[in-house]
């Protein structure tokens, strides 16, 4: 059997850890199933730089863990922009759009009112994920258990959802 077979059927007797580890760091199963395709994508192409005798899976892993991580970055860029008023700060908050309408305008502050209203525990969680957060970094930024994040966002959906159903 040559090399580049070997490589490939390794690569495939892998796809069930990849998919375990690729879960641990997205705590999202459509996430990690994109992640472990581009960890396989990107295994094949840089096959020739995998040193045979080595640790394949600690090799496909670290492979994983530099897309995941080049990933978060990116995605904490794309949501930095630029105030270019004296001093350039740096804001983390996505830009509001232009509203369309007048009822859309105050659909928001309907729901910025609801939300204000919320106790503390519920609305920091919920107005981080707002924000683009993934649970895994809200329950790490505030200290609680990821279930506990889980839990406190849905009750605050489905409260938003009570609240606003007779609003239109």
């Amino acid at each position: 059997m040559n090399q580049t077979m070997t490589f490939n059927s390794h690569l495939v007797s892998l796809q069930d850890d990849l998919l375990r580890f690729a879960l641990k760091l997205t705590v999202d199963p459509e996430q990690a199933l994109d992640l472990r395709q581009e960890t396989s994508l990107k295994a094949l192409d840089n096959e020739g730089k995998f040193e045979p005798h080595t640790n394949f899976k600690g090799w496909l892993f670290t492979i994983m863990r530099n897309i995941f991580i080049n990933d978060y970055r990116k995605s904490v860029r794309d949501r930095t922009y630029g105030d270019h008023t004296e001093g350039e700060f740096h804001l983390n908050q996505p830009r509001e759009e232009a509203y369309e309408s007048t009822e859309d305008a105050y659909d928001l502050k309907e729901i910025r009112r609801i939300i204000h209203k919320l106790p503390r525990e519920y609305k920091m969680p919920f107005s981080l994920h707002l924000r683009g957060f993934k649970y895994r970094e809200i329950a790490d930024r505030l200290h609680l258990p990821l279930g506990t994040v889980k839990s406190r966002i849905f009750f605050t959906r489905q409260r938003l959802q009570r609240e606003l159903k007779d609003f239109r």
